[in-house]
C-alpha cells in the first residue's frame, strides 16, 4: 500500500524505516506523474512487506525535495538506512522500475 509522507513526517516514516523505502516525488498537474501512480501503487502491493512505499507531493512539501535536490518529477528514490541509495526520473514501465527495485534490495 502506498503512504503519503509530508515535510513533517519525511524523516520518521522515510530516513528511520527499518526496511527499503522508495519515494515517489510528484504533483497532481504532473501527466508523467499521474500515469506513474497506478504502476506505483502495483509496486507497493507486488513487495508489500519487503519494502515501504511513499509518495510526496512536491507542491504541498517544498522542503523534502529541496533537500534532497528534486529537480524534475516524476523522481523516485530508494533509500536504505536513512540514506538515499539510488534515484530515477521520469517515468518508466513497471518491468524497469521492478528491476530496478529488485537490484536495490
Amino acid at each position: 500500500m502506498t503512504k503519503e509522507t509530508t515535510d513533517k513526517t519525511f524523516s520518521s516514516e522515510v530516513l528511520n524505516a527499518k526496511t527499503l523505502v522508495l519515494v515517489d516525488f510528484w504533483a497532481p498537474w504532473c501527466g508523467p506523474c499521474r500515469q506513474l501512480s497506478p504502476i506505483i501503487d502495483e509496486i507497493a502491493n507486488d513487495f508489500a512487506g519487503k519494502i515501504e512505499v511513499y509518495k510526496c507531493n512536491v507542491d504541498d512539501n517544498p522542503e523534502t525535495p529541496s533537500q534532497f535536490q528534486v529537480r524534475g518529477i516524476p523522481s523516485l528514490m530508494i533509500f536504505k538506512d536513512g540514506k538515499l541509495v539510488d534515484s530515477k526520473v521520469g517515468s518508466s514501465p513497471k518491468a524497469s522500475l521492478t528491476e530496478w527495485i529488485t537490484k536495490n534490495l
